[in-house]
């Protein structure tokens, strides 16, 4: 069963996992009403439709009234035929940054598992990613990120590599410390040198 996304945002919030603000919007004025006047991202959420961005369920860069109102009424239309469906809006995140995943399973012979990769379309692109059984420690986190190819690009040469490490042991808690949790994807996370937006959340139980 796939969360309701505020209930997955919840509980990276309790893991102290930064992510993007949002908020479920009703229609077109409330989408407005949410950007301030400042751009936006549109997404719409379905059981029947996992895979947003390949979808058309994602609309990014909204940055005026107009635009919001359009890509809201498009993203309601494809609706009708992935209901129940809900419509999020985000705040687009700050310009610059490399999209990395961070994800968890449960493997029904090693149990749970964490992942972290380059994200977005690279992922599956060029299959850069680690892959640990938890609960991982610094020095287990570490490791994962010096088998990546992509390594000196996530960690922007070493300077975010501490931030990382500390990112990844709250992940591994989190999918120990909640074993009904059988999926965890954010994808993308947005790594900078000294911070990082999670973008997205998938939450399967």
């Amino acid at each position: 069963m796939l969360w309701d996304y505020f209930k997955a945002k919840e509980i990276l919030d309790k893991y102290g996992i930064r992510s993007i603000e949002s908020r479920y919007v009703e229609n077109a004025d409330d989408a407005v009403k949410f950007s301030q006047s400042k751009p936006i991202v549109l997404k719409l959420i379905s059981e029947k439709e996992l895979h947003k961005s390949k979808a058309g369920l994602v609309k990014l860069e909204l940055s005026n009234e107009k635009d919001i109102r359009r890509a809201y009424e498009e993203l309601a239309s494809k609706g009708k035929s992935l209901k129940p469906y809900k419509i999020i809006a985000q705040k687009m995140a700050e310009e610059g940054g490399i999209e990395s995943i961070i994800g968890g399973r449960d493997d029904p012979q090693f149990g749970k598992l964490i992942l972290i990769g380059l994200g977005g379309v690279y992922v599956e692109a060029f299959k850069d990613f680690a892959l640990r059984v938890c609960p991982i420690n610094e020095y287990d986190a570490g490791e994962m990120l010096e088998q990546l190819v992509s390594r000196n690009v996530i960690t922007y040469k070493g300077e975010s590599r501490k931030m990382l490490v500390k990112l990844l042991m709250s992940v591994s808690k989190l999918l120990v410390e909640n074993p009904q949790i059988k999926e965890l994807d954010l994808n993308p996370v947005i790594l900078r040198e000294k911070s990082y937006d999670v973008v997205d959340i998938r939450v399967l139980e």
